[in-house]
């Protein structure tokens, strides 16, 4: 056996996957420069290959959680990631225009294929399945959760950081009575959120979160959410980001001023920029936080109520969305041709097994400036 193939086939067996072997997590290997391309490139030329059809497998999400949970992947470290380590240092990958990176390159793929994955609701976020028994009723589920955390009144003024399509402030508008502002970078959320929360009291704007000055009292809002977009924002920026939330919220230190909810993807480890692959192809210039960094980025300017982690619904979720865009892709343009659904079939079962494995968490922060009085009790 050659010896590429050899180390592989050791660092596959660790994690008791077998190529060629009959379990629906063992892979098919079609090219035998997969084995060669995996050892220098890591999790990057997995990916690749996978894109470029040089092995399949029938449980794909099956088998890269036996590798994350056996910790394969920790073993191969390609010169791509190596490269990364240094320009995390080196560069603000989130500032400027790196900013806008991934709202080009993402968001604004086309709204069709989002319509097509999501549901009901365009929610790109993990649903609440506590009480749920599908996917529309989590995203309502998980919604409603994010109202009742703020406490949200009729009268109140929000502000949504990273709204996305609008689904949030217009379920918060319909359901709560309260009146709000959104922003997001991405283009084609923009002209998606304006046309769904036509006739309610809800302003989208086209906006970096770093323009949010909180000067003036239009700025200034009862209460803030931001539903997966700190994933965005980068371990230099984490301080500047909690910074706006601070001055865009309402401060009367009498009644313990307003309430921020941070929805958002997190890591055990502290780390200082995203996969490679994911890197490469679907989130630029991403990362996830710690609970460390987290914590310290809002040291001083928040008092942390609540933290609430439903990681493991985010597997529901994501096989939900599986199950969507597979059943749609017949009907959708001729852009999203093979190579991609490869790579978005990698990009959800990666997600899945990251997950599965507890790799990556899902949390929900409750942050208030000076603490609520007499405590806060969270709503689950």
């Amino acid at each position: 056996m050659h010896p590429l193939r050899q180390r592989v086939t050791a660092l596959l067996e660790a994690a008791g996957i077998h190529a060629g072997g009959p379990a629906e997590t063992d892979p098919a290997i079609h090219d035998d420069r997969f084995y060669g391309r995996v050892l220098r490139e890591g999790s990057l030329g997995l990916g690749d290959s996978y894109m470029d059809g040089w092995w399949s497998v029938r449980s794909l999400d099956g088998m890269l959680y036996r590798l994350m949970r056996h910790d394969v992947d920790q073993r191969v470290h390609g010169l791509r990631s190596r490269l990364d380590d240094v320009r995390s240092w080196l560069l603000n990958l989130q500032a400027g225009r790196r900013a806008l990176a991934v709202g080009e390159q993402h968001y604004d793929l086309g709204n069709d294929l989002f319509e097509a994955m999501l549901g009901k609701r365009l929610v790109y976020s993990c649903g609440y399945w506590r009480d749920a028994d599908d996917l529309d009723a989590a995203q309502e589920a998980k919604l409603d959760l994010v109202c009742r955390k703020l406490g949200l009144r009729p009268g109140m003024r929000v502000l949504d950081i990273g709204c996305g399509w609008g689904e949030a402030l217009k379920f918060a508008a319909e359901r709560y009575g309260v009146s709000g502002v959104g922003v997001t970078i991405s283009r084609e959320q923009a002209e998606y959120a304006r046309r769904l929360c036509t006739g309610l009291p809800v302003e989208i704007r086209l906006q970096d979160y770093h323009d949010l000055d909180g000067a003036s009292e239009d700025s200034r809002f009862d209460r803030i959410f931001s539903i997966g977009m700190f994933e965005h924002v980068g371990v230099k920026n984490y301080r500047a980001y909690m910074e706006v939330a601070r001055r865009c919220l309402r401060d009367d230190e009498a009644t313990g001023g307003g309430l921020f909810l941070l929805h958002c993807i997190g890591s055990n480890v502290s780390v200082r920029h995203t996969d490679p692959w994911i890197a490469r192809h679907i989130f630029p210039n991403s990362m996830l936080p710690s609970a460390a960094q987290i914590a310290t980025a809002s040291e001083g300017l928040f008092v942390t109520e609540d933290w609430h982690n439903f990681g493991t619904d985010y597997d529901r979720t994501l096989q939900a969305w599986r199950a969507n865009i597979e059943a749609a892709w017949d009907t959708l343009p001729p852009r999203y041709d093979e190579r991609f659904r490869r790579m978005w079939r990698f990009y959800l079962a990666a997600s899945m097994a990251a997950f599965r494995a507890r790799r990556i968490q899902l949390w929900q922060l409750v942050l208030s400036p000076h603490g609520a009085p007499g405590g806060y009790i969270a709503p689950r």
